[in-house]
């Protein structure tokens, strides 16, 4: 009999190694040998921008504190977080399914019997009117015999969607991360756009006074006087628009908080140099382990993958056992004596017959998931190499942007002050100095512009390579 368990226990031990559906392997993808940038990059590239922790990246202090902040409130980002846990609590219950089961019950009946009833009894045969009956039972098994593998399919479907939640949450850290610096860069860039602005107004209100004041002397017409007004008006109304932009930026990062709207309070001067001077984008290859968007694509298809052995495995028999130990007694104190005992040991098999196509559908449908989910991951891995190349193509752009706009600003401003000389000299009109004021204002803000997306490249580029989710 012992030689008997020992070979069913090797029999059971044996088919449950055995596991239906496909084993998961890497879909194939194209990774290129560089990324696609205005200059070719060099081929061995091994170090990246993303290897940074954000904080070595983004290192003004007002912006590093924003995003300790954004990380500890973001609504987002919490929400993130709760995913995973509900991800952990349902890989632990579909893990659960692999073990044996046990429950314990118990109840007691008493119960009176009447002596007079319609047949009245005499006291020999019923001697006492209460009754007790007492019963304890403990389920000591309850177990499916995992022969397919349907359960531990199951459990790795779970487990990949666990992987998958927490990879989601790296990728909120990222997109956190990104968006923060990205509005506060466009807020310190405002806030120099309008210093811009202030400064012109100054300028252009000294000059509408010097015009009423020529007006006064006869040298200066009511044309004159109404063109310098115009370009006080026009400073005036940019001034407002800026100050609007203004706040609904910091409104925006207040909500990246988790705050209310409020005002963000920063220092007067900020230092541009603090970026990064080179950003390096790396191998392509490194890519597919760094960035959180496709390693969570990736789990999605390995459970999509399992759940293709879930539904194969419901072509087989499926083994339950289950048993059963306790005492029935009519005195509690004799329920666990030995003449009182009860068990049961129940194996039990069930194999589907006709199905209607039910279980060839499940399998197809499980297949369909998993080739869309192998889409959906190349789609990801490509989109990924987009936006490194975008990012690479602005950065080096916006630099040589800002290089000719710098020298456009320096040409502007040396024609302003010219023209305004002239005019003052009675040698040209004041159309033309007022044609170089206004001139000279756009080519600033649009520097500003231009110096703002350089900023944003870096920022775009060190999330599009899969930076900033790193502790």
């Amino acid at each position: 009999m012992r030689h008997q368990a020992i070979v069913a226990l090797m029999a059971t031990s044996l088919l449950t190694n055995c596991t239906v559906g496909p084993n998961y392997q890497r879909p194939v993808v194209q990774v290129p040998q560089t990324f696609h940038a205005p200059e070719p990059l060099p081929v061995a590239q091994a170090a990246s921008l993303a290897d940074l922790k954000w904080w070595q990246v983004f290192r003004d202090e007002e912006l590093q504190a924003l995003i300790k902040t954004a990380l500890e409130q973001n609504y987002d980002l919490r929400q993130a977080v709760t995913r995973v846990e509900a991800a952990q609590a349902n890989l632990g219950v579909t893990r659960s399914d692999q073990f044996p089961q046990s429950s314990a019950s118990g109840d007691v009946n008493v119960t009176r019997l009447s002596r007079n009833g319609a047949f009245p009894l005499p006291p020999v045969i019923v001697p006492s009117q209460n009754r007790n009956w007492g019963q304890a039972q403990l389920n000591l098994l309850s177990f499916e015999v995992d022969i397919w593998g349907r359960l531990r399919r199951a459990t790795e479907a779970a487990r990949a969607n666990l992987l998958g939640a927490e990879e989601n949450r790296k990728a909120v850290i990222t997109t956190l991360v990104s968006n923060v610096a990205t509005e506060y860069f466009t807020l310190r860039e405002f806030d120099a756009q309008l210093e811009i602005a202030r400064q012109t107004l100054a300028t252009r209100q000294e000059s509408l006074n010097l015009t009423l004041s020529r007006r006064n002397y006869g040298v200066a017409t009511q044309l004159d006087v109404r063109q310098a007004e115009q370009l006080v008006d026009t400073a005036n109304v940019t001034i407002s628009n800026l100050e609007q932009q203004i706040e609904e930026t910091e409104n925006q990062v207040t909500l990246l908080l988790g705050e209310d709207p409020a005002g963000i309070a920063r220092k007067a001067g900020f230092d541009e140099a603090l970026l990064p001077p080179e950003v390096p984008a790396g191998l392509p290859s490194s890519l597919l382990e760094r960035r959180p968007d496709i390693r969570a694509a990736e789990q999605i298809v390995i459970a999509a993958n399992a759940d293709i052995g879930v539904a194969k495995a419901a072509y087989f028999p499926r083994l339950s056992l289950s048993g059963l130990l306790g005492g029935q007694s009519t005195q509690l104190s004799s329920l666990f004596n030995g003449p009182n005992s009860a068990w049961s040991f129940v194996p039990q098999l069930s194999q589907p017959m006709f199905t209607a196509g039910r279980l060839r559908s499940d399998v197809r449908l499980a297949v369909a998931e998993r080739d869309s989910a192998i889409v959906q991951y190349q789609k990801t891995v490509q989109t990924a190499f987009t936006e490194v190349s975008n990012a690479l193509i602005a950065h080096q752009r916006s630099q040589e942007a800002r290089a000719e706009q710098e020298a456009l600003v320096a040409v502007l401003a040396d024609r302003k002050r010219l023209a305004y000389m002239r005019y003052q000299g009675g040698v040209d009109t004041q159309l033309t100095a007022l044609d170089a004021d206004r001139d000279l204002l756009q080519a600033e803000l649009d520097l500003r512009q231009v110096k703002l997306n350089e900023l944003l490249s870096v920022v775009y580029l060190y999330k599009a390579l899969g930076g900033g989710w790193q502790n």
